[in-house]
């Protein structure tokens, strides 16, 4: 197409133009769009008149358009269609082998097999096939000896038996092609010069059975003349145009350039002058004060590109939201170390990976839970990470880390063999456990944060103990705990405003969708660069940051399910659980004479009169108590509790009595032995309110 001054329409010239040779210059030379106005196309403004240039830079598929050659409808389908479309057998008769075989499609594998009928009968090397026999191309072949090229066909007898002979290409006669079963996809057509000239119709029978011709519809990138941005136009559009790419070398077209592109260029293209044609549209990525300067037509001082090590930093301050930072590790202040916090072993054994030997002080008490697993740790306790391995708990494998409990002792002590073992106990803590740790630091130096992600592994708690002093107003100052989240390295924009042309700032290439143009503008002057290092981020940058640098890392294990155990009965030899209630303020079966209150149950069903279950100890019925009286005994003050070893508890005050004349024999009939295989524990009553035996029943 290069040089052509043949008039084409629009479509016509798109579908036909190979993107190796762009970019082409176009000029409208009939037909005017919508009559010259201006209208919004695919998200640009596009005015085509007579005598326009369009510098076209780029072309994409986007649809098809299919006509229905029987009524002229017209529909579109998306280029990823799912139906499947066979050839129409062409009408027109093909008068040698050779032609139909070089109007097969190209580049397809699925050329062969072609099958085809004779409308006269031919002989072929001793072999006569008859006119209307079916005739399958299986595939080309070279004869030996000679230069001319066959087809090798197969033929099909009535009675199923099939023979293959050699028909050669010069072999002339009046061939029609037969109806196929191949299918082939929009893309598949589409990508085939050939096959685009010819008719379909749906693979389906369910579906429309017409005769269809498939015609391509592009999104055309291109440049106008005497404009400065980009327009996108469909290649649909009713106009004619020329290609004058060879007359009009001399054309001046404004290039717009991505951040990607502008990235691309050589040093030697900077410093420079550019004018920003699109600025950054959609949600904000960046909280910070040049981002605003960035509008369309604004000026921009371009000073170098380049890649610049980042680390994205996170910090709370005081009851405001968290905020997000981008810090570059050129950065000029100082920063300290912080102790750093775990909620659980997982988080303990994450960050042991990445710093070994990692040494940790207990801040949550935890109860010892035998059955999962679970050691008791006391808040104060500190414990060195050494590994992490695999143990079997109640017949399970588990995942624990394997920590050496430390003990503080003086300097002035000396300690013999069996309290250095006790300083080296090892304990096993499953991945699964729950509790709260602070790590334990002995460093209080001041880093640079390019020598702290040298000698340390992130993340990391910092504290910045003094701020750049480059920077007009360091935010950086006032937190009073960083983590510095990730380090990575991003390419960099370095620009600056001209009215501020010594602030310089970095803009990252993959985070603003903004195109810009080289102009020739002065640079302005200026004696010393101030690099902006620290750059706020929004929460959407966050996340988003860390969904691209997200390890796959697998989730932290869950506990092995609990076994079913009766509290009731334990094994013979069992250690009860020291996070659960124990036996300590049950009776033992040595002190019959020692009453306790009954289980909850129990002491509902004297009261009704019900006996308990068969299943359970049974007990006497309580007997109806004799005739009340209206008034009732005043109650016992509560005493407080100044036994403990004698396990008694104090009367409850809020049961009402009947003062009578004691009866022992009702108060030992109705007294109540211990159950010691319950699983609660109640306390002892008061020898007072064995005095008592008859209830007010309400």
């Amino acid at each position: 197409m290069a040089g052509t001054e043949t008039v084409m329409s629009l479509q016509e010239f798109i579908a036909s133009l190979d993107q190796t040779c762009l970019p082409r210059i176009l000029q409208v030379c009939s037909g005017v769009y919508f009559q010259g106005s201006v209208y919004e196309l695919s998200g640009s403004e596009v005015c085509l008149s007579t005598g326009d240039l369009v510098k076209v830079i780029g072309i994409e598929l986007l649809s098809v358009s299919c006509e229905d050659t029987s009524n002229n409808d017209k529909f579109e389908l998306p280029i990823n269609h799912a139906d499947l479309f066979k050839l129409v057998p062409e009408e027109m008769p093909y008068s040698t082998v050779e032609e139909m075989v070089s109007l097969r499609p190209v580049g397809l594998d699925t050329c062969v097999p072609f099958t085809f009928t004779s409308r006269c009968e031919l002989t072929l090397q001793n072999f006569t096939l008859g006119a209307g026999m079916a005739v399958t191309m299986l595939h080309i072949e070279q004869q030996d000896g000679g230069e001319e090229r066959c087809v090798r066909c197969q033929l099909r007898g009535q009675q199923g038996a099939s023979v293959e002979v050699l028909v050669p290409f010069s072999c002339c006669g009046e061939f029609y092609e037969c109806e196929s079963d191949q299918t082939y996809t929009l893309q598949e057509i589409m990508s085939s010069p050939h096959l685009c000239s010819r008719h379909f119709c749906f693979s389906k029978k369910t579906k429309h059975r017409a005769s269809l011709v498939f015609s391509p519809i592009y999104q055309v990138q291109a440049i106008m003349h005497l404009r400065k941005n980009i327009v996108k136009f469909p290649s649909s559009l009713e106009v004619d145009v020329v290609d004058v790419t060879t007359q009009s070398q001399d054309l001046t077209f404004v290039t717009p350039l991505t951040l990607l592109e502008v990235f691309a260029q050589p040093d030697e293209a900077f410093p420079t002058m550019a004018e920003i044609l699109e600025h950054h549209e959609g949600q904000p990525l960046f909280c910070c004060t040049w981002l605003a300067e960035l509008h369309k037509g604004h000026p921009l001082v371009l000073h170098k590109r380049g890649s610049s090590a980042m680390v994205l930093a996170s910090g709370l301050k005081g009851r405001k939201a968290r905020q997000y930072f981008l810090m570059s590790q050129s950065y000029g202040g100082r920063l300290r170390r912080r102790p750093r916090e775990f909620e659980s072993v997982y988080e303990l054994y994450a960050a042991s990976t990445r710093a070994p030997f990692l040494t940790v002080r207990v801040t949550q008490h935890s109860e010892e839970l035998e059955e999962e697993g679970l050691l008791a740790l006391s808040v104060g306790e500190q414990l060195e990470v050494l590994r992490c391995e695999k143990v079997k708990l109640n017949k399970q494998t588990v995942e624990v880390l394997v920590c050496r409990r430390l003990q503080e002792v003086d300097d002035d002590e000396e300690e013999d063999e069996e309290e250095k073992e006790e300083e080296s106990e090892v304990v096993h803590l499953p991945l699964y456990m729950q509790s709260h740790f602070v790590e334990k630091l002995t460093d209080n130096k001041k880093y640079s944060l390019k020598d702290l992600c040298k000698a340390f592994a992130l993340p990391l708690d910092v504290k910045v103990v003094s701020g750049d002093a480059e920077l007009e107003k360091d935010p950086l100052v006032g937190f009073s705990s960083l983590r510095l989240q990730e380090a990575t390295i991003q390419p960099m924009v370095q620009a600056s405003l001209p009215g501020k042309p010594e602030r310089c700032f970095e803009i990252p290439t993959d985070w603003l969708n903004m195109s810009l143009s080289f102009t020739n503008d002065p640079l302005p002057l200026t004696q010393e660069y101030h690099l902006e290092t620290v750059t706020e981020v929004t929460d959407s940058f966050y996340y988003e940051f860390r969904k691209l640098t997200a390890s796959d890392e697998p989730p932290p294990p869950r506990p092995p399910k609990p076994k079913p155990s009766s509290r009731s009965n334990p094994p013979s030899g069992s250690k009860p659980l020291s996070g659960s209630k124990t036996s300590k303020a049950t009776p033992s079966p040595s002190q019959p004479d020692t009453p306790c209150l009954p289980p909850k149950s129990s002491t509902l069903s004297l009261l009704s009169g019900l006996s308990l279950d068969s299943k359970k100890t049974q007990r006497p019925p309580a007997p109806l108590p004799p005739a009340f009286k209206d008034d009732a005994p005043p109650l016992n003050p509560r005493k407080p509790i100044t036994d403990v070893k004698s396990g008694k508890a104090q009367p409850n005050t809020y049961i009402t009595s009947i003062s009578h004349k004691p009866n022992k024999k009702a108060a030992a009939k109705y007294e109540v032995q211990a159950d010691v295989d319950s699983d609660h524990d109640y306390e002892q009553l008061d020898d007072k309110l064995r005095t008592q035996d008859n209830f007010l029943f309400y």
